[in-house]
């Protein structure tokens, strides 16, 4: 037989294209279109439907950036229609190539009732049921949103209202009232599957040939002039290639709908607050069409969006919950980052995410849902566990650009040892259409054949696509059980989660973060966002522990816990994978700072007004110690009388054109370039700085990644660099006994940059400080501080949340080699056997470490920060004008070292005046310094209990005595949701001093809720 496969598949794509799929719906006749441009931000539903429209038409164009367009639609179903399928074709001017990132509509009815979502590839609403009545009358509204398409990876200013053209972005297509063809669009599902499975398998395969012959007789059956009047015999002699089962080998596929909605990116939050109301009005009604039809929403934030802004909406959503069709996932406020997110912060996305879905639904969700956010902190399978979850989900790894994972599921071993059973879909994508190419791809490229058969794939256009459609309802339908394909079920994730762990029990084990071999950038772009959330995690903490302690202490002092909670909601918000990342709009980023100064003045409100209440009136000058460690004097969690110096002056001498300053611990020199190129560890007696180089050294990059500009930095930027060596000013600012400092001026760049750095020694301390203050004009460029230490370091410590993770210094691998930019949190240390050295930041994020070996023989370990980026998409200005960023040199830091200066740059001292002279006990004290207690508050239930959160820091086992300064009745262990755990150690309280016995095990968290006597 001659081969003419390639002549029937291209007859099928052009009949499927220029007739069949046209003919899905007949009889257009156009509706009667109004319209009314609501002015500036979007408006209340009553007002949009209130408004005074004015005639419109097909053809007419609309929507300046982020506007917003009513239209009013009326017709009338034609008598001859009655009882037929009609359906309202609604064309905004989609953009069909892209199912989402473009303009959006939602439908209402004249009482304001939602009834679904227009979006590219889902433009239509049914009219009066499946049998219409003839002489019907057609009124709907519909709010349109006029986004800017902004994915083409371009520089431009439509990512802000504020800078955004006001011409019309878009043109409407049609408007009409059809007759729905159900047959035909029965025959486009039925050609579409047959057409994707058949291209998908071995051309040699007798199943395609078997596909193909039924194919080229459907369509000898379809008469083009008269598609609909012969749908029925076309699909006939589909019907046995349909009905062939699958073998019983076949690959399984959960298949759970889903639509990744980011709270934030190409769009404000105001914005997303629509898109989540639409995308949940669309899987309702399809829902109501579909009873077999189950989907996944996570973040809880987006659903706490429904109720506040659309109640009948969030109505139908809550009783599809209560159906077991409507499915809220994930645990977690949003799909947060995970690498930059403070400890703290991470317990409270689980915290406020799964109390959200217990409070209103009574669920508790126990899969963590995360496919999208740019790699996995290795503390998070025991938070997950603490939270009460048992599976953890994600898609973005398969986005790495050298390794490719080994496993699909399998054990994720966190940095304390809890393991967690995970899924990492081999679909490869969290936005699934189930096409055949899709289904194929999963089934081939799963990596535990021969051990399990199963895995899980999210379904839906997300942001701004409208989910599920009812097209991939139909594949699914077609692909229960079909010859060629994998086994299609459409169910929940839990039900995947508790078949694919008990058929693969013994699953391998990951232990480790899951690194994202892509989107390094992330770690340093929008620098103010990251401060702002590193900065509020902070004041958090402070707020949290001195409103506790006045509670606690204090004669009628309320412990604002609304107030507390709806900050931690907003900060928890903007740690969403988009924001913290830097990878938004301008507008995101905007708001974000504005966000975070109204953040800042609060909370320093909370703390002042506690702090005020714990220091009663006086003449005294009284000091308070938010961080984990004594300070001065000053105990951890308490305060005291300003302590005065017990240690050796510092002292301050001019030498060879620039400085020296020395304390008794160290001694710096700062050379006439400005550059430190001595570090004297004088305890060691040990020199921190590599032989012939200089330390704080400014390094200026080009950075002009191959795509993703705000996400990526690629490895070739090493390859030219600019030092900063330039100097316009060097001078001693400041010499007392208590501290020295060098102050230090430079200009680069073609656009007139500058920074200011001042260098400070205290007296007692063991680190230099050094303020950075940088008038960021470049574009495309990136900039390091550079610290060449000498120590043979074969691999370094970065903070993370609730412990620290360790990295090879050296690339031996590809793995090793691909994480050339790294995350740390407040610290960063590298140490060879007996000695190190820490850097430390208030709001640095990345970093890299590299090793070269030096002709003496000796290894240098270079240590940079990433400070700033400056990439011209989505944000064409991101981090341009004023900065002020704080770091620090420890010679000499072990691990303890580095945690406790981390906490104390993040914690300055804070001093209230006309204080009585009393000191505040802390509410609680720990005496071994391995055990760091995280965070101090009240219960989230009002009981007036307080709960401690610690953890153990340097990645070993700790014993020690937690003491309550307070009269304690009963000490519980809890999970993150402050609920007793079933497998937590009784804890006694001691009857001398009421202390508590401690044993954590290397990076343990532990929640323990005290009970007030």
């Amino acid at each position: 037989m001659h081969d003419d496969r390639s002549l029937v598949e291209h007859r099928l794509q052009r009949v499927l294209r220029e007739r069949i799929r046209p003919a899905v719906h007949s009889h257009p006749t156009p509706l009667t279109v109004e319209r009314w441009e609501a002015p500036g931000e979007p408006v209340p539903v009553a007002e949009g439907l209130a408004a005074v429209f004015e005639p419109a038409a097909a053809g007419d164009a609309w929507g300046p950036a982020w506007g917003t367009t009513w239209f009013r639609v009326t017709g009338r179903v034609p008598a001859a229609w009655a009882g037929r399928t009609v359906e309202a074709v609604i064309d905004l001017g989609f953009d069909r190539q892209m199912p989402g990132f473009q303009c959006e509509g939602l439908v209402y009815r004249p009482d304001g009732e939602a009834v679904k979502a227009l979006n590219p590839r889902n433009d239509w609403v049914r009219i009066g049921g499946d049998r219409a009545e003839g002489g019907e009358e057609v009124l709907l509204y519909v709010e349109a949103s006029s986004n800017p398409i902004l994915v083409d990876h371009a520089p431009t200013y439509e990512g802000d209202r504020l800078t955004a053209q006001s011409h019309p972005l878009y043109r409407i297509e049609r408007m009409d009232l059809t007759v729905f063809e159900t047959d035909v669009w029965e025959l486009v599902q039925d050609l579409e599957v047959l057409d994707s499975l058949m291209r998908n398998l071995a051309k040699d395969d007798a199943r395609r040939f078997e596909i193909l012959r039924a194919v080229e007789r459907a369509l000898d059956a379809i008469d083009l002039g008269d598609v609909a009047g012969t749908a029925a015999p076309g699909r006939a002699e589909l019907a046995g290639v349909l009905s062939s089962p699958a073998p019983r080998s076949a690959h399984r596929i959960s298949a759970v709908g889903h639509a990744h909605i980011d709270s934030a990116w190409l769009w404000p939050l105001r914005e997303t607050v629509r898109k989540v109301a639409r995308t949940s009005s669309n899987m309702v009604n399809l829902m109501d069409d579909h009873p077999e039809f189950v989907f996944a929403m996570s973040q809880a934030q987006q659903l706490a969006w429904i109720k506040e802004h659309r109640p009948e909406v969030f109505a139908k959503v809550k009783k599809k919950i209560a159906d077991g069709q409507f499915v809220p996932v994930g645990g977690m406020w949003v799909e947060s980052d995970t690498n930059m997110v403070g400890g703290e912060a991470m317990a409270r996305q689980f915290l406020y995410g799964k109390k959200f879905f217990m409070d209103e639904f009574g669920i508790e969700t126990k899969e963590v849902w995360l496919p999208d956010s740019f790699g996995y902190t290795a503390a998070m399978p025991q938070l997950v566990k603490l939270s009460g979850s048992q599976w953890f989900l994600t898609q973005k790894i398969s986005w790495s650009q050298v390794n490719k994972f080994p496993h699909h599921t399998f054990w994720w071993e966190g940095i304390d040892g809890t393991r967690v059973f995970t899924h990492f879909p081999p679909v490869d994508t969290y936005n699934s259409d189930l096409g055949g190419e899709q289904m194929a791809h999963a089934a081939r490229n799963y990596r535990e054949k021969g051990r399990g058969s199963r895995s899980l794939a999210p379904f839906g256009w997300g942001d701004g696509g409208g989910g599920p459609t009812r097209e991939m309802l139909a594949r699914a339908q077609r692909l229960r059980d079909l010859e060629g394909s994998p086994i299609v079920t459409v169910e929940k994730p839990s039900e995947f989660f508790r078949k694919a762990e008990k058929e693969y029990p013994d699953a391998p084990v990951w232990a480790g973060e899951l690194y994202l071999e892509l989107h390094r950038g992330t770690y340093t772009s929008q620098a103010r966002t990251k401060q702002g959330n590193r900065h509020s995690e902070s004041l958090l903490r402070e707020a949290e522990l001195w409103a506790a302690t006045a509670a606690v202490r204090v004669p009628g002092y309320t412990y604002p816990q609304a107030e507390l909670e709806g900050i931690w909601k907003t900060v928890l918000l903007h740690q969403f994978h988009d924001i913290l990342p830097g990878s938004s709009i301008a507008w995101v980023h905007r708001e974000a700072r504005e966000t975070y100064a109204r953040i800042r003045s609060a909370l320093e409100s909370i703390t002042v007004g506690a702090q005020t209440a714990l220091a009663g009136r006086g003449s005294a000058h009284m000091v308070f110690n938010s961080a984990p460690h004594n300070r001065r004097s000053i105990p951890a969690g308490g305060a005291g009388a300003a302590p005065r110096r017990t240690t050796a002056p510092v002292s301050a001498t001019p030498r060879d054109g620039g400085f020296e300053l020395a304390n008794d611990l160290l001694r710096i020199v700062v050379d006439s370039r400005g550059l430190v190129t001595s570090a004297y560890d004088l305890t060691a007696r040990r020199e921190s700085v590599a032989p012939g180089l200089a330390a704080n050294l400014l390094q200026l990059h080009p950075d002009f990644p191959n795509m993703w500009d705000a996400w990526d930095i690629d490895a070739f930027y090493r390859h030219n660099v600019t030092d900063l060596t330039g100097l316009d000013t060097l001078e001693l600012t400041t010499s007392t006994d208590d501290l020295a400092a060098v102050t230090v001026t430079r200009s680069f760049g073609d656009a007139g940059s500058t920074v200011t750095q001042r260098l400070t020694l205290r007296s007692g301390s063991k680190v230099l400080d050094i303020d950075t203050d940088v008038d960021w004009r470049e574009t495309e460029k990136f900039l390091k501080a550079a610290f060449p230490l000498d120590v043979k370091a074969d691999r370094s410590a970065s903070e993370t949340q609730f412990g620290h993770v360790l990295r090879a210094t050296h690339t031996n691998t590809s793995w090793e080699a691909a994480k050339f930019e790294i995350c740390a949190h407040r610290w960063i240390q590298v140490e060879e056997p007996g000695w190190g050295a820490a850097l430390v930041n208030d709001s640095t994020y990345g970093h890299d470490v590299t090793r070269d070996m030096r002709a003496d023989g000796g290894q240098t370990t270079t240590v940079r920060l990433s400070l700033l980026r400056a990439p011209r998409y989505p944000d064409p200005e991101t981090d341009r004008g004023t900065h002020h960023l704080r770091f620090a040199l420890a010679p000499g830091a072990t691990v303890t070292d580095a945690v406790r200066e981390g906490h104390w740059i993040n914690l300055p001292e804070r001093t209230v005046s006309n204080a009585c002279a009393s000191p505040v006990a802390p509410l609680f004290t720990v005496d071994d310094h391995r055990i760091v207690v995280e965070a101090v508050k009240l219960a989230e239930d009002g009981s007036g209990d307080v709960v401690v959160r610690l953890y153990e820091s340097g990645g070993g086992r700790a014993t020690g005595t937690l003491t309550p300064g307070f009269p304690a009745a009963s000490v519980t262990g809890t999970d993150l949701l402050e609920r007793p755990l079933a497998d937590s150690p009784t804890y006694e309280l001691s009857s001398q001093d009421g202390g508590v016995e401690l044993a954590l095990r290397p990076f343990q968290i532990l929640t323990l809720r005290v009970a007030r006597a």
